[in-house]
């Protein structure tokens, strides 16, 4: 399996207890023991997400000790001013295939932030990113600014991920409180029909948000992972060395077309990362 989701590094700064920190080493030997042959390594270079900082050097660092199990992406603050030259650098120069994770604390259609997709979609990036409301890349119920977003640019695949991306997948979106509702899912979601309207919208299971969408309503999901089976990729959003990653055993025993399992599991990662 690919995991197009994983973090890494000092997260937790502050010594809470139950949070132990994830070192490269410890990475890999978690992905052998959980059966996850590569990784794409995902830097959190915004303050905003709620936790500490994993650099694009840190990430590089991991990537040149197990070359053979780990992907960097780039990732830059949109407030950092030097942010459009650190992607270039980062693309150009240390060969990152992508852009994210993008976490920070302005709404998704930002000028900043819009100035970093322009650079993204010259360079034709797949775009990891979060939504959660109201504090990283906020959107409204019905995903209105991811929709502006896909239509501006159009060659950057966004890879959409976060509690508020993921409860869209169901038409009564921001009418139910919390970020991970449990009721089943009614037709109409912004996520089918984005992903029905354009063809560079992809979607991550990683996270809470992600296995959550797809155990609050088995019978919806497995039409969902049909309709939608060579735009959804595995991921495990792994921040601690600790965290429990269901999305794992929902992979392995969720009933599903074996070919589904592999284009979520791998082929739809390959492709995105050109392997």
């Amino acid at each position: 399996m690919i995991d197009f989701h994983a973090h890494m590094g000092v997260l937790n700064r502050e010594g809470c207890t139950g949070k132990p920190n994830v070192t490269a080493d410890g990475l890999v030997e978690i992905m052998d023991r959980r059966g996850i042959d590569l990784a794409v390594l995902l830097p959190l270079e915004s303050p905003d997400w709620g936790g500490g900082y994993f650099l694009v050097e840190q990430a590089l660092e991991a990537r040149e000790k197990y070359p053979d199990r780990f992907i960097v992406f780039a990732c830059a603050d949109p407030r950092y001013q030097l942010a459009l030259e650190f992607v270039d650098h980062s693309v150009e120069q240390n060969g990152c295939p992508g852009f994210g994770e993008h976490v920070n604390g302005l709404p998704l259609d930002h000028p900043l932030n819009l100035r970093l997709y322009a650079r993204c979609n010259e360079l034709k990036l797949p775009l990891v990113f979060e939504i959660t409301r109201p504090h990283i890349c906020f959107d409204e119920p019905g995903l209105p600014r991811l929709e502006s977003c896909l239509q501006k640019y159009p060659d950057i695949r966004w890879v959409g991920h976060g509690p508020h991306f993921w409860s869209a997948i169901s038409g009564d979106d921001g009418e139910k409180p919390g970020p991970y509702p449990k009721d089943r899912i009614t037709d109409g979601g912004a996520i089918d029909r984005l992903m029905e309207r354009y063809d560079n919208l992809y979607a991550d299971l990683s996270g809470m948000s992600g296995y959550n969408a797809m155990t609050r309503d088995p019978d919806f999901a497995q039409e969902f992972i049909r309709r939608r089976q060579t735009r959804l990729l595995f991921g495990t959003d792994i921040c601690y060395a600790s965290d429990s990653l269901p999305i794992i055993e929902w992979m392995n025993k969720t009933p599903m077309d074996s070919g589904i399992r592999r284009a979520i599991a791998e082929d739809n990662a390959v492709r995105l990362l050109g392997l």
